[in-house]
């Protein structure tokens, strides 16, 4: 894992893989918060739907290094939480067989503390905190809102929905994906492809594979429901 801040800093010309609602807001992101240029977008060949996305051409990712070098491009990779996580992470790994680096995006309205290291192919949003001695791995996305705590572990591939509160001394193991407002205590453990649904509050160590929901609101009756009518 190397520290892609620096890299966000430097910016360069940068290939966004999708022609959907995330690689538009990708697109949104990097253009008018980030140094990057993108030049291109890339899709498996079986969802190009037109030949241009935002103005830029649309190439087949069988192919892109053919249209996109990897020694002069960048790939950003921002797919959603699809199949745990573990879409995203085998298009990443093919890009990595390819040759190529990524980018990784930080908010300039996110909180990182200096020195905390984050992973390639990152997007991290705004009103994120990341505290002191806190790390992120690779290919993680931290929607807005984000809490991660002092000394606590995301690794790869792990997805962090809006408002998710990760105390102090968490260790988060990959392919995890956290629902809004769910909330992780301090000083426990995260295993591997845990699905922590919106709300859920964590206060003991997740085995592998674990899945947390929280129940649904019930409707109350609406007031002029239950009023008797004289």
């Amino acid at each position: 894992m190397s520290d892609s801040t620096d890299r966000s800093a430097e910016g360069g010309k940068v290939v966004v893989f999708g022609n959907g609602q995330m690689a538009e807001i990708a697109h949104w992101y990097l253009t008018s918060d980030s140094p990057f240029d993108v030049v291109g977008f890339c899709v498996d060949t079986d969802y190009i739907t037109d030949d241009k996305y935002k103005g830029q051409p649309v190439v087949p990712f069988e192919s892109v290094a053919d249209h996109y070098p990897p020694d002069d491009h960048l790939l950003f990779i921002p797919i959603s939480a699809k199949e745990v996580n573990r879409l995203r992470a085998t298009k990443y790994e093919a890009a990595k067989g390819m040759g190529y680096r990524f980018a990784s995006y930080v908010s300039t309205r996110a909180m990182v503390a200096p020195g905390v290291p984050i992973g390639d192919n990152c997007f991290i949003l705004e009103n994120n905190v990341v505290q002191p001695f806190a790390s992120i791995g690779n290919d993680c996305i931290l929607w807005s809102g984000n809490h991660i705590g002092h000394h606590s572990t995301v690794m790869d591939h792990c997805f962090l929905a809006s408002h998710v509160v990760i105390s102090g001394r968490v260790r988060v193991h990959p392919y995890c994906y956290f629902g809004v407002n769910s909330t992780v205590r301090d000083g426990i453990e995260i295993g591997e492809g845990c699905v922590v649904g919106a709300g859920a509050l964590i206060m003991r160590s997740a085995k592998k594979g674990s899945v947390y929901a929280q129940a649904h609101t019930r409707r109350a009756p609406f007031a002029a429901e239950s009023a008797r009518i004289v």
